[in-house]
């Protein structure tokens, strides 16, 4: 897909007539060069314009979206405006109430069902999304006590559209400062990575993430160990999105090596050079310091009064030659800056509550980064509730979703077990489950909790 459109490609694209798009450039609303008398549009430009006028196609924007190198196409794609037009059959019911509405609640039920009743109330609220949904793997997941937990059954090019009619509600959710973090398999994480570029825009894409789930292996398989898997990670609008920079604390191997000096007063250190490259020809740091001239072609880092006071606190070392260099104390050190290789390593599942259930210190660092305390944080694959519970201990709203029965009873439990108070919900299709032969027990076992 060439990184230039003409017009007759955002006209196919966008169902729109020729003259129409014309009107568009023509305006300045939609940005075009024009190159040997024919008009091109630049691929970021198209998506900005797309961005900002969704609804100004007749049918709503095709499933031909451009993404920044490709458009991804399979059988079943539908078009945005179908899929936000998307009316549930059912109703949402209260099952136990003990907060504010809506938030700090659990929705038992179909996710897109929820969310599409959700959407008109919560528009443009949510701060944060974290989602960890089935990777589409074919597979029925149960919990130790060999009981259902969830489906993993839709596949292929199904489980694909099954995300994306979910990322546009989860767009329509985010605020102007929003994130969503999506946990995905390598397996299928690069076609996701096409549907978010879509949904989200490639130029609201912030990071790929490897998270170390696992020991290394050891199998007969031929192939490499697989202990990774993917968290992609969007903003509604990059640059305005919360960004909370959270550091690491540094090993003490880290600390030996970055710091490998001991002061008697104030632990590890290392030292800098006062000095720093350029000539000052006109100003403080140019000049003298105790007898002293910055090297020749380098300037003071500090004015001198500045280096007065480090040097009556202690913190500039001398050498014998009589060369000052600044002590930097380990004990103030920051943290290193967070980089996109996490190691987050998932329980096993003798010690877990829940087949997907993830580590709790991974989600505090999501919600930490990309959150504040009264920020609303979103998770409608709620699997074992981790993120509620982080969430809420670090003083966020929260909503959950999930449609297993098991991560309803779970869910209670671990919430009970925080002392956590919260709304429990409903999703209930209208119909007479007593003579449904499709009725499942969950919803049953739902009501009368």
């Amino acid at each position: 897909m060439p990184s230039y459109l003409t017009i007759r490609d955002i006209k196919k694209h966008l169902k729109l007539t020729r003259q129409t798009v014309s009107k568009y450039i023509q305006e300045g609303n939609l940005k075009a060069k024009r190159i040997g008398g024919k008009y091109f549009i630049a691929e970021s430009d198209y998506l900005n314009f797309t961005g900002e006028n969704r609804g100004i196609a007749e049918n709503g924007v095709t499933s031909k979206f451009i993404s920044r190198n490709c458009i991804l196409m399979y059988e079943g794609k539908k078009d945005e405006g179908e899929i936000l037009n998307y009316s549930p059959t059912g109703s949402i019911r209260s099952c136990h109430k003990a907060s504010e509405y809506p938030h700090n609640s659990f929705y038992f039920g179909d996710n897109r069902a929820v969310l599409s009743i959700l959407l008109e109330r919560l528009r443009g609220k949510v701060d944060l999304i974290y989602i960890d949904p089935p990777f589409g793997t074919g597979q029925i997941f149960s919990n130790l006590n060999d009981e259902l937990a969830y489906l993993d059954t839709i596949i292929n090019h199904g489980f694909l559209e099954f995300l994306r009619e979910r990322f546009f509600y989860l767009r329509e959710f985010l605020s102007e400062k929003g994130t969503i973090y999506l946990h995905i398999d390598k397996k299928l994480g690069h076609y996701v990575k096409i549907i978010m570029d879509e949904i989200f825009g490639s130029h609201n894409f912030i990071n790929e993430i490897t998270r170390v789930k696992c020991n290394p292996k050891n199998f007969d398989r031929r192939a490499y160990g697989n202990i990774s898997d993917t968290i992609l990670v969007y903003a509604k609008k990059y640059g305005c999105n919360i960004w909370n920079d959270q550091r690491e604390e540094l090993s003490d191997e880290q600390l030996k090596k970055l710091f490998p000096r001991f002061h008697p007063l104030h632990g590890r250190y290392t030292t800098n050079p006062l000095h720093a490259p350029g000539k000052t020809l006109n100003g403080d740091t140019g000049e003298p310091w105790k007898n002293l001239l910055p090297p020749k072609g380098r300037h003071w880092r500090y004015a001198r009064k500045e280096l007065t006071r480090l040097d009556q606190e202690g913190l500039i070392e001398w050498s014998k030659s009589g060369n000052p260099r600044k002590i930097i104390l380990a004990c103030e050190h920051k943290g290193a800056k967070i980089q996109d290789i996490w190691e987050f390593k998932d329980k096993g599942m003798s010690y877990s509550d829940y087949p997907t259930q993830k580590n709790c210190n991974m989600l505090k660092r999501i919600i930490r980064t990309s959150s504040n305390e009264g920020s609303i944080v979103m998770d409608c694959f709620a699997g074992a509730g981790g993120t509620l519970v982080v969430a809420d201990q670090l003083k966020r709203k929260w909503l959950g979703i999930d449609n297993s029965f098991q991560s309803y009873k779970i869910i209670r439990k671990i919430l009970g077990q925080n002392n956590i108070n919260c709304n429990y919900y409903e999703y209930k299709e209208e119909v007479d489950y007593r003579n449904c032969s499709k009725y499942s027990g969950s919803n049953k076992a739902l009501m009368m909790s």
